[in-house]
């Protein structure tokens, strides 16, 4: 066994939102089960919380705040220490450490095994001890969080090569067009003995200057619309520069 921790999930009650929110308690070092984090760090120790962008927008907070939470007659103050990369939806979910509440318990424990043992046939042993006092014992697959994260990088490879297709075709276009214009000018330059290499050499270099003058402003224009609305749509309160975090 490499590593373990425990987990527990419940309801609790945080000052400045209605309702209960969901909050999972870690007992241990859960940094392998760790969300991906956009700016801080993951839950160390007592009285740390890390909550995702959509918590701080609707709370109206920023890490390094703290906030109350409440759970049965327990009370904590915890410091906003990291903020996650969450797809779980609209329901607003908490991390803190079990340390906070001496009344929760973890119900789960996640096992990382050792590289070159199987983690089925560990199982296997695990549940032939536990399963007499009421426990279970399973494998489990990658993450719905990592499954989400891969299906969005592969959409935005496919999307990537799209459009450099599609921007390709454009200046193939472009320079067809634009070289058909300018045959009476190459021919002129033919006569006086320039090579095919350095005709083609005149080509690419007019239209190398006048593609970086027009397409790399143009590219960090539509990069500082783009990204903020895909980071939006994630739950990012704002998507920095180069990255969805």
């Amino acid at each position: 066994m490499k590593s373990y921790y425990g987990k527990a999930q419940m309801e609790v009650a945080v000052a400045g939102v209605s309702g209960s929110v969901e909050a999972s308690l870690y007992e241990g070092d859960s940094r392998s089960g760790r969300y991906e984090m956009l700016s801080g760090h993951w839950v160390t120790g007592k009285g740390q919380v890390v909550v995702s962008s959509r918590f701080l927008e609707r709370t109206s907070t920023r890490l390094g705040d703290t906030v109350r939470v409440t759970y049965e007659k327990e009370t904590a103050n915890l410091r906003f220490v990291g903020e996650s990369f969450d797809t779980s939806g609209s329901r607003l979910e908490i991390h803190a450490d079990t340390a906070d509440f001496k009344s929760a318990e973890p119900s789960t424990f996640l096992v990382e095994t050792e590289s070159g043992v199987s983690a089925d046939e560990y199982a296997r042993k695990v549940a032939a001890v536990v399963q007499p006092l009421g426990g279970e014992a399973t494998t489990g697959s990658e993450s719905g969080q990592d499954g989400v994260i891969l299906i969005m990088a592969a959409m935005a490879v496919l999307f990537t090569l799209m459009l450099i297709s599609v921007a390709g075709l454009g200046v193939l276009n472009s320079v067809v067009l634009d070289t058909r214009e300018r045959i009476h000018d190459l021919g002129v330059c033919k006569a006086i003995g320039m090579t095919p290499r350095q005709t083609l050499s005149l080509v690419l270099a007019s239209v190398t200057v006048i593609g970086g003058l027009i397409g790399v402003p143009a590219g960090y224009a539509l990069h500082g619309l783009v990204m903020p609305v895909m980071g939006h749509a994630v739950g990012r309160v704002q998507a920095r520069r180069g990255c969805l975090g």
